[in-house]
């Protein structure tokens, strides 16, 4: 597993959009794993995202095929935001 968050959203409260996300993901962060192990490893490896991911976005966030999971900071101190992000989640599986 890799989590990646861009350094400019460490505790600013700002996210990427959910397409930009994605492309970080997918195409740098998988793209470097697949140059470095190979196509077949980088598919089976899961990429999180974090960066201010809260109730708000995360169901953009997570419909993203390239973004396999959501690494939560601030929002999973507030119960009813994070309680939120679970169920929006799960929905979606």
């Amino acid at each position: 597993m890799v989590a990646y968050e861009p350094i400019w959203a460490i505790g600013t409260g700002k996210t990427a959009t959910s397409a930009v996300a994605n492309r970080v993901c997918g195409v740098v962060v998988r793209g470097t794993l697949a140059k470095l192990y190979g196509e077949q490893v980088a598919q089976t490896i899961r990429i999180q995202y974090g960066g201010s991911a809260n109730e708000k976005n995360i169901g953009e966030l997570m419909a993203m095929p390239d973004i396999d999971g959501a690494l939560i900071g601030g929002a999973s101190l507030k119960t009813d935001a994070f309680s939120e992000m679970v169920r929006i989640t799960a929905g979606l599986y």
